[in-house]
């Protein structure tokens, strides 16, 4: 009985050894896996990058605007007095809406009415230095009046920028 107990734990440990070892083998061969595919990824995704960079730089904005053809320019003094009729936490906003409204009805841009055909809406685009100019000395004090050149270009899109010497 000794013996055949002494048997059957040899034989116990010599399986637990097997099955430690094709644990390790296994472990070392998914690793071994791991990295290679690893390896192929890296190699993929700097493949992939360096296509990727090249077209994802935009042309400069500047390029863009001396591209389009500017049909009208017109430089305006704007009046913003009737903004400091407002609370004094809403100036600067009443006189940003204030030259939205005056550039859009001197410069012919009306919005759509219900009769009309259904095309592309022209925009009104105004620039940050504009904005920035109105809003330099915060929401409560925006300037009494402001200069600016307003473009339409042939789709009947108006920029609104700062006039030069402002």
């Amino acid at each position: 009985m000794e013996k055949e107990k002494e048997e059957e734990e040899q034989k116990t440990e010599q399986e637990e050894t097997e099955v430690a070892e094709t644990a390790k083998e296994a472990e070392a061969e998914e690793i071994k896996e791991e990295e290679e595919t690893r390896e192929e990824a890296v190699e993929a995704a700097e493949e992939a990058l360096t296509p990727i960079e090249e077209e994802a730089k935009p042309p400069p904005r500047e390029e863009k605007i001396e591209e389009e053809e500017i049909v009208e320019e017109r430089i305006y003094t704007i009046p913003l007095g009737k903004a400091w009729i407002m609370p004094p936490n809403k100036r600067a906003p009443r006189a940003m809406r204030m030259i939205r409204s005056f550039v859009t009805k001197h410069m012919k841009l009306e919005a759509r009415r219900e009769g009309e055909e259904e095309g592309e809406p022209k925009k009104l685009s105004i620039g940050n230095e504009v904005n920035a100019k109105v809003w330099s000395r915060g929401i409560e004090k925006p300037p009494r009046k402001i200069r600016v050149k307003a473009a339409k270009d042939k789709e009947g899109n108006v920029t609104v920028y700062l006039a030069e010497g402002d």
